[in-house]
């Protein structure tokens, strides 16, 4: 049953380990061009399992950022996963154990939370292993294709490659906010804010990682207070 249990995982999350590749070769290119090695890339990507947070790190690293700096910024870019996972923890089986359940929130992501949550019934320890096995793969083994590329591709094919990195990040919100018109304003908002880091010359000064956690955060409480999502709309 364990064995049924892992290869069921397996085969449902193979779909997101493919997507993951793609995305995660994208990384390892923009990792390698902001001065990283291919080990370092590998590394981040093995022990952060977030897009997001690791395109906002590799700058704070590569800058000599603060080591609160970056701890800030993953905290706050990171914490739906942790809702999230809170969330699962009422879909695991009983028989999951609490260290089982650390290792299950590790892997946690949006796309592996969507197939668990699917299921109809309760989903045990074993299928989430083989769940989160699958993108963990995918996206460890993208991050060194995309680095090793970075490292042996001409420049300007580099560069060109390093963009897809940001196109994903589009084509998350755009659908979104193609039918939010708040999203989209908060979404503004945030573009305005950075933009008035990177113009203005008193706030020239910031370090970009806590840019990202001042635009973000700021945007967020404006529309959290002026336009708050109803208990209907969340639903």
């Amino acid at each position: 049953m364990k064995k049924q249990d892992f290869i069921k995982g397996f085969k449902d999350g193979m779909p997101i380990g493919i997507g993951y590749l793609a995305v995660s070769f994208a990384f390892g290119i923009f990792a390698v061009a902001n001065g990283l090695s291919v080990a370092e890339s590998l590394l981040i990507s093995m022990t952060n399992l977030t897009s997001a947070g690791q395109l906002a790190a590799v700058p704070i690293i590569a800058g000599g950022g603060a080591f609160i700096e970056l701890v800030v910024a993953q905290l706050i870019i990171n914490l739906r996963y942790a809702l999230m996972s809170v969330s699962l923890s009422q879909k695991l089986d009983k028989s999951v154990r609490g260290f089982e359940r650390f290792l299950i929130a590790f892997g946690n992501t949006d796309e592996i939370f969507a197939v668990a949550m699917s299921k109809s019934q309760e989903v045990t320890s074993h299928y989430m292993y083989g769940l989160i096995l699958s993108p963990y793969l995918g996206w460890s083994l993208g991050t060194i294709l995309g680095a090793v590329a970075g490292d042996i591709l001409p420049a300007i094919i580099v560069s060109a490659l390093g963009v897809a990195i940001y196109g994903m990040f589009v084509a998350i919100v755009v659908p979104v906010i193609k039918t939010e018109k708040n999203t989209a304003l908060c979404v503004l908002l945030a573009v305005a804010l950075s933009c008035a880091f990177r113009y203005i010359p008193v706030l020239k000064v910031v370090p970009s990682g806590f840019v990202i956690i001042i635009c973000a955060v700021i945007a967020s409480a404006v529309f959290a207070v002026i336009a708050p999502i109803t208990q209907k709309e969340g639903n």
